[in-house]
């Protein structure tokens, strides 16, 4: 039997007028007819015998779908179907459209050349459609006898101009009506002031429902949470689509995710706060649209929302839940803020079930989405792990644990990146030391003259100690190059923002020196790293290692490699430097090898350069071997896609000898030096 016989149309019909009838005010005006209806309990009219649908197919030419007849034998027409149209046609009124409204030949004007099936659908419906709208405010009902499926049933199409949208489609008479009906409820369930509770046998079975998907998505199953959820939002059912927004964000869909109308209950607005305005920073360009998102919000939220703004957008904002969660979630940031992202996510992850909810219709913490550290760890993948895994004193089965988004070694950086900008690259390790004390070791520190001076490795390095979001000092996310003017490290910064930061105000550019911009984490075992995904151009005639220097009192390594450089010839720098001095190292460039000092068998450069041979197929083969022969590696989420504190090196060139020239370019042409074209070439003097 099809779902269209079995469906108990005069059942569905009843509670629908019942509905109807008691959400009423008492004292509202109705018209004679609405007001018979109401008395009556019943928004339809009397049934049509078989011979008058059989007489209405007659005149129209066509037998009608089995739906729109059944329809028609238990209510010959529809009062209010939804909000917007208040009469629906019956064997009498139901006739075609053929463009009498002139809303295909408008359509047609806009239609494109190549437009496909679904856009000349929209032209053609109002050619052959059966319009079903008798009364209503500016809205089309059109079953189209075109678009039928193998059951014989015709799509319903709506539209209204007020909609700004495209014809809505429904794939049947049925579905159109059930639609319908759910719009009502979403419609009458915003109740108005002295308009009686929306309560009925349907709305109490929705609620029913809304609070065992609660407890379901706690036990873990958001799956069989977020259709219940969904259903009953689509009748307008309160705190629904709050708690499925919820379950939405952790699974990466963003987009039109508003929480609703928890977001503006104090209780929840700490946690949903975040998500929300993290979103809105990164989309959208005018902020006036935050209150649209924060509808029936009191000003003192909607300041709230704004201040939690400025602070995800300057990358202080900091989330801080209360008990041993929120231990587990400072842990959490210590170890991403130093590039250990798959460690971190596991101890967000194992304290799960320690986390407690701020009230009824709080699923999970979402809070850490907007926080600078933490939020680039969500991934949809982990989004699921973390709603599958039961909290809040819920049992249920531990789901399967994601797989880690660092691969181990090194390799990873032979793999083209997304944009393909990553031709180039160079990086340090420094065995046994803190990411912090990086900058003692690596970054210039300025003199009295303002030149730059030596480095000293063997100084207190820990007094180089980074700026966290949210501590203030000088520091601050935006400003990430105030580390360079002494041995700091900035804020947590993205590529793109610690890029833009070192650019921000820069009038002057020199070929004399090569100070590298690097962020820094930990490399794995004893190591820490400091990287550069974007270096200058490679000097083999200037290049200075800085390994002895990292190295002072440990083991320092260096790499660059250029193997996939866009412009100029491949090129390849291994330094290897203990205690200050270097151990070993060999270039590979101009299809040559330099070396120095006995270099591992593993890592003899004839084993990739043989020949005089290399290019792009011998970079996989080096990195897996460097990665062997120290046990490091390379956090690649938290390089490409997270926050990692950052330093300024000093240069990896040695000043211009005697007859040596260098560039320097300015970009601002209203103070040029030696003219007005904006550069100028200097040579060190003899």
């Amino acid at each position: 039997m099809s779902e269209s016989k079995a469906f108990d149309w005069r059942s569905f019909l009843l509670r629908w007028s019942e509905e109807w009838a008691d959400s009423l005010p008492e004292d509202e005006v109705l018209g004679e007819d609405e007001q018979g209806a109401r008395q009556a309990r019943w928004l339809g009219l009397p049934p049509a015998p078989e011979e008058r649908i059989a007489a209405m197919e007659e005149r129209l030419g066509r037998r009608m779908p089995s739906s729109y007849r059944e329809f028609l034998s238990v209510s010959d027409g529809w009062r209010h179907a939804g909000g917007f149209v208040w009469l629906l046609a019956g064997t009498r009124d139901a006739s075609w459209h053929e463009d009498a409204s002139g809303l295909g030949a408008s359509f047609e004007e806009y239609l494109e050349e190549d437009a496909g099936p679904e856009e000349r659908r929209e032209v053609e419906i109002w050619r052959r459609g059966l319009q079903l709208d008798v009364t209503s405010d500016a809205t089309y009902v059109l079953m189209d006898p075109e678009d039928a499926d193998e059951d014989g049933e015709w799509a319903v199409y709506t539209w209204a101009s007020w909609r700004a949208a495209p014809p809505e489609r429904h794939a049947n008479f049925r579905e159109f009506m059930r639609e319908m009906h759910r719009e009502f409820h979403r419609l009458r369930s915003r109740d108005g002031e002295g308009e009686p509770a929306f309560a009925n046998d349907t709305t109490r079975e929705l609620d029913a429902r809304v609070e065992e998907a609660r407890l379901e998505a706690l036990r873990g199953g958001w799956e069989r949470a977020l259709a219940a959820l969904d259903e009953a939002r689509e009748y307008g059912r309160p705190s629904a689509t709050g708690l499925g927004d919820q379950i939405r964000r952790l699974l990466g869909q963003s987009h039109s995710v508003d929480f609703e109308d928890l977001v503006t209950d104090p209780r929840y607005a700490g946690e949903l706060l975040p998500p929300l305005v993290a979103e809105h920073a990164a989309h959208a360009r005018d902020d006036s649209t935050l209150r649209f998102h924060l509808r029936g919000a009191d000003e003192a939220l909607v300041a709230r929302a704004h201040a939690t703004l400025d602070q995800v957008r300057n990358g202080t904002y900091r989330y801080a839940p209360a008990g041993p969660f929120g231990e587990a979630v400072e842990r959490a940031r210590e170890l991403a803020r130093w590039g250990e992202g798959d460690e971190a996510w596991r101890t967000l992850r194992n304290a799960l079930p320690l986390w407690e909810p701020l009230g009824p219709h709080h699923l999970a913490p979402l809070g850490w989405v907007g926080d600078p550290l933490l939020g680039p760890l969500l991934t949809p993948e982990r989004g699921r792990e973390l709603l599958s895994t039961p909290r809040a004193g819920q049992a249920g089965a531990a789901p399967d644990e994601t797989p880690d988004l660092d691969p181990p070694g090194l390799a990873w950086l032979a793999e083209p990146d997304r944009g393909g900008d990553r031709t180039s690259y160079r990086f340090v390790l420094v065995e046994g030391v803190e990411p912090r004390e990086l900058p003692g070791r690596l970054a210039r520190e300025k003199g009295n003259d303002g030149e730059d001076a030596p480095g000293n490795a063997g100084r207190d390095a820990n007094r180089a100690e980074p700026a966290e979001p949210g501590t203030g000092g000088p520091n601050r996310a935006g400003d990430p190059n105030e580390a360079g003017a002494g041995a700091e490290l900035s804020a947590p910064l993205t590529a793109w923002e610690a890029r833009r930061g070192s650019l921000l105000g820069r009038r002057e550019f020199s070929s004399y020196d090569d100070r590298a911009l690097m962020a820094v984490g930990r490399a794995g075992g004893r190591w820490s790293f400091a990287f550069d995904g974007d270096p200058a151009p490679f000097d083999g005639r200037r290049f200075v290692s800085p390994a002895p220097g990292a190295g002072a009192g440990t083991r320092a390594v260096v790499v660059w490699c250029g193997l996939r450089a866009r412009h100029g010839k491949p090129f390849f720098h291994l330094s290897v430097a203990r205690e200050g001095a270097e151990e070993y190292a060999f270039t590979f460039a101009d299809g040559e090898v330099r070396r120095s000092g006995e270099i591992p068998e593993a890592l003899y450069p004839d084993r990739f350069f043989g020949d005089g041979d290399g290019g792009a197929e011998a970079e996989r083969p080096l990195l897996e071997a460097l990665a062997a022969e120290f046990g490091a590696r390379l956090p690649r989420h938290a390089i490409v896609n997270g926050r990692l504190h950052t330093l300024t090196t000093r240069s990896w060139t040695r000043p211009p000898g005697e007859g040596e020239g260098y560039m320097t370019i300015w970009t601002d042409a209203n103070v040029p030096r030696n003219g007005g074209d904006g550069w100028r070439v200097g040579r060190r003097p003899s």
